[in-house]
């Protein structure tokens, strides 16, 4: 057990850190957003499916060591080849991305990304669910909140 904490705290510290992406129309309820957006990502794929390629990075030559014993006498052992590793590409995705990003756009929608709040900011605010997307500045920041839901703040005005 102790294991898998010590492996799930980085991925959650590092979570944290990342930023809040999302599609953004002022005075917008969340929910409708996040309506829109998935609609727009159907459509999206609808019109630009998953294009899978199975590809290889190039394979990575070890040369041999040399060991030498007291008596300065060396030895070289041999080298070896490692495969690359074989890994999937989704060729449409840019394209995907770009198709519902212009389908958000048509709505009123813009792309925006937040940085996770400071604690200092954190603690001088209530902690309450974003229901509206607020108005923006330069200082907005969000925190996670649990459930998969988000609190945006903008420093100097109410959450």
């Amino acid at each position: 057990m102790k294991t898998v904490l010590r492996l799930l705290l980085p991925v959650v510290i590092l979570s944290s850190c990342s930023p809040l992406s999302l599609y953004y129309r002022e005075g917008e309820t969340v929910s409708r957003m996040q309506a829109e957006t998935q609609k727009c990502q159907v459509e999206a794929l609808q019109d630009v499916p998953v294009a899978n390629q199975v590809r290889q990075s190039p394979p990575t030559y070890w040369p041999g060591r040399t060991y030498c014993d007291g008596r300065g006498r060396c030895y070289r052992s041999a080298g070896w080849w490692q495969p690359g590793q074989v890994y999937t590409v989704d060729v449409n995705k840019t394209l995907r991305n770009q198709v519902e990003a212009q389908c958000m756009a048509q709505k009123g929608y813009r792309p925006v990304s937040l940085p996770p709040c400071k604690q200092g900011v954190k603690s001088q605010v209530p902690r309450t669910r974003t229901t509206t997307l607020p108005p923006l500045s330069t200082q907005s920041c969000f925190v996670k909140i649990e459930g998969g839901s988000f609190q945006i703040i903008t420093p100097g005005q109410a959450g």
